[in-house]
């Protein structure tokens, strides 16, 4: 039986609006498509959500990477709270889960700069149980340690568990912990597998 309810943050219970976010700087392809190498696409960026890195560290790596853009990454990265949107239905689902008495928290590779910029995007935190953000534990999905940790942190049985993340491998990590596990692609299918699994609310 199913007890406990988690999610991934990103493309679960927020999106990424990165069209929208970049179209406010008027940048050309050829430089989005450097910020991206520069910054997501480079192995920095785990170094990021691992909180190995802090905000000012993070951005001049990132510059290290292509200098020939330090304008538009110092640009780009002081303020990403426009990149990131809260679905309508996160809020309700959180509290309807809750409601009906099951335990709900998050597994995600927020970075710390992420939830200070886009606190009220985040406002569904306060609703959840907790869980882990990496940049706080040192930890990142789909590393086996940070299922682990989840468990050990909140007393849970794997088998009582179902984690959804919009990414397979970091299901896939799961599902190797013991987790029951659902891809997430949209709200109505994920719904639908949650009851497969018994999850009613």
């Amino acid at each position: 039986m199913i007890k406990t309810v988690i999610f991934d943050i990103g493309n679960v219970l927020a999106g990424f609006a990165w069209k929208e976010y970049f179209d406010r700087f008027s940048y050309s392809e050829e430089v989005k498509e450097r910020i991206g190498r520069a910054t997501v696409q480079s192995p920095v960026w785990n170094e990021y959500d691992r909180g190995n890195l802090s905000d000012e560290e993070v951005v001049e790596a990132f510059i290290k990477n292509d200098p020939g853009i330090e304008k538009e990454l110092r640009e780009s990265l002081n303020n990403i709270s426009g990149m990131l949107v809260r679905y309508d239905y996160a809020i309700p689902w959180v509290k309807a889960l809750k409601q009906s008495g099951y335990q709900v928290l998050v597994l995600s590779n927020f970075s710390h700069k992420a939830v200070a910029d886009c606190g009220e995007v985040l406002d569904f935190l306060p609703f959840t149980d907790g869980g882990i953000l990496s940049y706080q534990d040192h930890v990142i999905k789909p590393q086996p340690e940070i299922y682990d940790l989840l468990m050990e942190r909140y007393g849970l049985v794997p088998e009582e568990c179902v984690f959804m993340d919009d990414t397979l491998v970091n299901v896939e990590a799961a599902q190797k912990a013991g987790i029951h596990g659902i891809h997430f692609r949209d709200k109505e299918q994920a719904e639908k597998e949650l009851h497969d699994l018994g999850v009613a609310y």
